[in-house]
């Protein structure tokens, strides 16, 4: 099965990435609030760069640069896909702290990297 890591980002502001295994790298999305844990809570999930599967593992403190900061897991373990589609994806996941299906929704406008990440009921 295919892996997932939340890291906690404290940079220059507070953010969660979210990282799904896809096609040999690990997709990810810049995340502004913590990660919903309950059903129908909404956040904006921006995507960002693809970063290599070893990165699933990474703690520590990027010391200048581009998201320099602290980073640290939040939530890992494997997910699943249910349905992908270039605007949609529905995934289960198994975490420790996130579990059950939830859905990246991208918008539509402008902005080819903003998202919707919720929890289905």
């Amino acid at each position: 099965m295919p892996v997932f890591v939340v890291h906690e980002h404290n940079a220059s502001r507070l953010h969660w990435d979210l990282r799904l295994e896809m096609d040999g790298v690990l997709k990810s999305w810049a995340v502004p609030k913590e990660p919903p844990l309950e059903a129908n809570v909404k956040r904006l999930a921006i995507q960002v760069d693809d970063h290599a599967l070893s990165y699933g593992k990474f703690e520590g403190v990027i010391k200048e640069g581009y998201g320099a900061g602290t980073v640290k897991i939040w939530d890992n373990g494997t997910y699943e896909i249910v349905d992908k589609k270039p605007d949609k994806i529905v995934f289960k996941i198994s975490g420790r702290k996130m579990r059950g299906e939830y859905v990246l929704l991208k918008f539509k406008k402008a902005d080819e990297k903003e998202w919707l990440l919720f929890r289905k009921e």
